[in-house]
């Protein structure tokens, strides 16, 4: 019987956080990932997001094992990635950023996929743990470059033992 519910699963992984900055303010940073300057990026703690032929609609890029292609590329601040490995993941995922006024900008990242056989297993195990605490790290960068004195969360003890042995 679990043979049969790793086969598939829906993933919707879904993180979203307001930017107390205007939205111009915002895609300055939006406009330096996977750049040398990358502002966006937590290339500090995780592995840097790289891209074959830069960053545009058809480049294939990655950050560490996971592998993905550009469908949607907007200077507006939408980015839409499709998967490619590691295999059993089926989908994309997306960065958005919106207006919510003058003052405040929300920033999302979406998941949409299916997994199948190992890549569930993978998906349950591992990756959607690290890919929840570097999505923060993430958010928590662009935060603190507009507050300098904003205190990110630290690491889940399994996000910090998932680091030590992939290490």
């Amino acid at each position: 019987m679990l043979g049969l519910y790793l086969q598939i699963m829906k993933v919707l992984n879904h993180h979203k956080r307001i930017i107390k900055k205007s939205i111009e303010n915002v895609l300055v940073l939006y406009h330096t990932l996977s750049t040398q300057e990358d502002k966006l990026w937590p290339k500090e703690n995780w592995p840097k997001m790289i891209f074959k032929d830069g960053l545009s609609i058809g480049s294939e890029g990655s950050h560490g094992p996971i592998r993905y292609k550009v469908l949607e590329y907007e200077k507006s601040g939408r980015i839409v990635f499709e998967f490619k490995k590691p295999n059993g993941f089926n989908g994309i995922h997306k960065f958005e950023i919106s207006e919510i006024d003058p003052e405040n900008t929300l920033i999302e990242h979406t998941i949409d996929m299916t997994t199948s056989g190992f890549g569930t297993i993978k998906w349950l195990l591992a990756i959607r743990s690290l890919h929840d605490a570097l999505i923060e790290d993430a958010f928590d960068k662009i935060q603190e470059h507009f507050d300098h004195d904003y205190q990110k969360a630290e690491w889940s003890p399994w996000v910090r033992t998932l680091r030590a042995i992939f290490k």
